[in-house]
């Protein structure tokens, strides 16, 4: 996915494209949270939050699209991951009426293709400013209203290295090494979002790390590229470094979520879908797999139940 420039406009363009003065714009600002930067004194205002302010803040709201073809069919549109893989492929067998699909866009794109109503499902491990919770705040940013949110799982999240760790990689620090050549993942998905907040942490800039443009859509790619030699190091979940075989470098424990509009939780094919979160059947397919920890699995996150009835608080 090729990086892609925001365009930026000033108060004077802003205020002509909400239609109001430039005076009204400071209001805008301080007392309804029009998303602004100020760099060398001057407010800019990202044009595509602009957009999703305005949408955020659109009363009677059209309906999202119920275009979704109806009995039979369950899209799941988001973040690419082995176990999910593995629960669609043993949902589909358990259900031969259904057919579900997966869209591999990126915890963002299935945020987006919630708001459109292109999906059920949007699968999202989105990491918030504050390093502590999960998807919330970007839910609020991308939807007209807060969905139901649901636990898939917790995954352990990442470097992938070559077997024996031959570059002596310790952890996202090293990656600023001249010789360290690495492969990443898309824009837009939670994996990179991640490690662009752990870079910021240790003071390394992307652009200066050889490969830190090489993006691939899917984790056991960025396994495959270090497994072949052509890449030193890679961000990625601990499974995949249990299938290649590959090294593991842990950074963090991860919330793994379902977001699902309201209007279609209790849709038959989410509700059966949801409810093999429970079953034994998906339960053994993590059978000696490092790296995924169930006890989420299927609990609701939000809107929480009263404490004691969930037990979904991260460990």
């Amino acid at each position: 996915m090729a990086n892609t420039v925001k365009k930026l406009m000033s108060t004077k363009e802003v205020a002509r494209y909400l239609g109001v003065n430039e005076k009204m714009v400071y209001g805008l600002i301080s007392e309804k949270g029009l998303p602004a930067t100020k760099i060398t004194g001057k407010w800019l205002f990202p044009s595509h939050l602009v957009d999703q302010w305005v949408d955020t803040h659109t009363v009677n709201h059209p309906e999202p699209s119920r275009s979704l073809a109806g009995e039979g069919l369950l899209v799941i549109v988001g973040s690419n991951d082995i176990l999910l893989d593995r629960a669609v492929s043993l949902f589909n067998r358990l259900h031969p009426d259904y057919v579900a699909v997966l869209g591999n866009l990126g915890s963002l794109g299935g945020l987006r293709a919630l708001h459109r109503g292109l999906c059920h499902i949007a699968s999202s491990h989105l990491v918030q400013d504050d390093g502590q919770d999960y998807n919330f705040g970007f839910a609020k940013d991308e939807l007209v209203e807060m969905p139901a949110v649901v636990g898939f799982c917790r995954r352990r999240q990442g470097l992938l290295v070559s077997k024996g760790n031959p570059k002596q990689i310790s952890g996202v620090a090293d990656l600023g090494r001249p010789e360290i050549r690495m492969v990443n993942r898309p824009l837009g998905t939670g994996t990179r979002l991640l490690l662009d907040l752990e870079l910021k942490k240790a003071a390394i800039k992307g652009d200066g790390i050889r490969g830190y443009d090489r993006e691939l859509g899917r984790h056991l790619d960025v396994g495959l590229e270090v497994l072949s030699g052509r890449a030193d190091v890679g961000p990625g979940i601990a499974a995949v470094a249990d299938l290649l075989p590959l090294d593991f470098i842990p950074v963090r424990w991860e919330r793994f979520d379902f977001l699902i509009s309201k209007e279609r939780f209790f849709d038959r094919g989410v509700q059966l879908f949801l409810g093999l979160l429970h079953e034994k059947a998906f339960l053994d397919l993590v059978e000696g797999w490092d790296g995924y920890d169930l006890s989420l699995s299927g609990k609701m996150v939000f809107p929480q139940e009263p404490a004691g009835e969930t037990g979904v608080a991260e460990k």
